[in-house]
């Protein structure tokens, strides 16, 4: 007979990857997500594996919680340059206003390099958000809201490299006019 699970998973997981976030996957220790968790570091074992395990649990948690909320605020915009540009307010917001900025960035330069399973699950993330941003742009060249010999590939590799630059200014200058005015010249760029 299986035995009850002494706590919900999913609020678990919430929990430890608050956890990874703040110390990152280095700095924490199975000890420290236990205590996030309030339950025994046995219990961790046991129905979630190891740090890795439970790491790459949280990496995929937070990778498709985040391209559901890309899809669905892409979704309630109609026009798509105007999501485009939703798309690139909301990644200076996550970078100036949420307490640990990007999960996937950060993991990609703390780890990522050296783990094939976190670089699939990091270029899956990639590949749709690159997809999501493609389509929109391909879709705002048809309706004219971009111009017709802009190269729709070459704009969401363009769009998505500035996030990652913004994040590693962000970390080094903590400045967040810079922030805010590189996407303001990247949006105007692009709105052209």
């Amino acid at each position: 007979m299986a035995r009850n699970l002494e706590f919900n998973e999913e609020e678990a997981i919430k929990k430890a990857m608050e956890v990874f976030w703040k110390k990152g996957y280095s700095g924490t220790s199975i000890r420290d997500v236990a205590e996030a968790m309030n339950i025994k570091i046995s219990s961790i074992y046991n129905t979630m594996g190891d740090k890795h395990q439970l790491f790459i649990k949280c990496i995929r948690s937070y990778t498709q919680t985040r391209a559901i909320e890309a899809q669905n605020s892409a979704g309630r915009v109609r026009s798509p340059l105007k999501a485009i540009i939703s798309f690139i307010e909301g990644a200076v917001h996550t970078i100036l206003y949420s307490a640990n900025s990007c999960l996937a960035i950060k993991t990609t330069f703390e780890v990522a390099a050296t783990d094939p399973e976190l670089q699939a699950i990091l270029r899956e993330d990639h590949e749709f958000t690159y997809g999501l941003l493609t389509s929109l742009i391909q879709k705002a060249i048809e309706l004219k809201e971009l111009p017709a010999d802009a190269d729709a590939n070459t704009l969401a590799d363009f769009i998505l490299n500035n996030f990652t630059g913004w994040h590693e200014s962000y970390i080094i200058h903590q400045d967040p006019i810079k922030i805010k005015k590189m996407a303001k010249y990247l949006i105007g760029q692009i709105s052209k």
